[in-house]
Formats: C-alpha cells, structure tokens, sequence
C-alpha cells in the first residue's frame, strides 16, 4: 500500500495517505462517503433524478440563470440539458423568463414550488443524518464532529480545477 505524507500531494494511484494520527485508508473512506451519498440521496426525490435535483439546486442558488451558464455549472451537453429543463417546467418547478439583456434569450428562474421541494428534501435528509447518527457512539459522533471542518474542506471547490477559481 503506498503511503504519501502530508506534505505534498498523493500520486495518483494512491490508497492510503500518512496523518498525524494515523494512515487514512483512502479507499475506504471513498467508499464510506459515497454509501452515505447514496443512503441521504435515497430518500423521495420529488420524481427527479440526482442530475435533475443539482440543476434545480443551482438554479435556486445561482438563478436565474441562461441555460448555457446552467449547463456549463453542470457540466452536461445543451442537447441533455434542453431535456432536462423541459422535465423541471413540466413539474412546475423551473420557469423560463425572458432575459432583460438579450431579448432572444430566456433565463430560467426557480418557482416557489421548486423552493420548496428542495426545502422539504433537504429537512428529510437532515432528519435521516440525525437518526443515523443516533445510532453512533459518543466516541464516534466526537470524531466525526471534529472531521467537519476537513469533510467540509474537501466538498468545497476543487482548487486545481481551473473551473473552480
């Protein structure tokens, strides 16, 4: 198993890197975040699939938006996002609105339908995170209070995407 310290990047490759504490198995803490993933993701998901359920949360949190800045921020082809946007305005959850600096384009813009849908998914993830950390020790809910700060630290942008800056 290869080891890398903390004091320059992992070469790809890579399944475990060397901490103060301890080695963190890279691997499995992969694993372990995307199980987690897929458990809080689980729940109704107000019939939209997860790449329709991120394109309405970064309408609400960037919009409105052009659909080309949407589907640059998502990182899907127009064609695919064309599609997509039809199923959000069909479910009333997304409206076009015409943009007021170029009047041949539109922006699109979250409904108060669409707000709260993603309102109510987010208290029932929050609710299914609580129950699950119930289910912790006192040890283990201490450590992973503490790791906060590192997981938050790592969801943010990725700074050697150029994208990201």
């Amino acid at each position: 198993m290869a080891r890398e310290t903390t004091m320059g990047p992992p070469s790809v490759g890579t399944s475990a890197v060397d901490a103060e504490s301890g080695v963190i198995d890279v691997t499995r803490l992969r694993v372990a975040i995307a199980r987690l993933s897929r458990r809080l993701r689980r729940h109704e998901l107000a019939g939209l699939t997860p790449t329709q359920l991120a394109a309405l949360s970064t309408v609400e949190r960037s919009g409105p938006l052009r659909l080309g800045d949407l589907a640059a921020a998502e990182g899907i082809a127009p064609s695919t996002l064309t599609r997509l946007v039809a199923v959000l305005e069909e479910l009333g959850y997304v409206q076009r609105c015409a943009d007021p600096k170029d009047a041949r384009a539109s922006t699109l813009a979250i409904t108060p339908m669409g707000h709260d849908t993603l309102e109510r998914l987010r208290e029932e993830g929050t609710v299914l995170l609580t129950q699950s950390l119930l289910l912790l020790t006192p040890e283990q809910r201490a450590a992973l209070a503490a790791a906060v700060p590192a997981l938050e630290q790592l969801a943010g942008p990725d700074q050697a995407d150029p994208r990201a800056r």
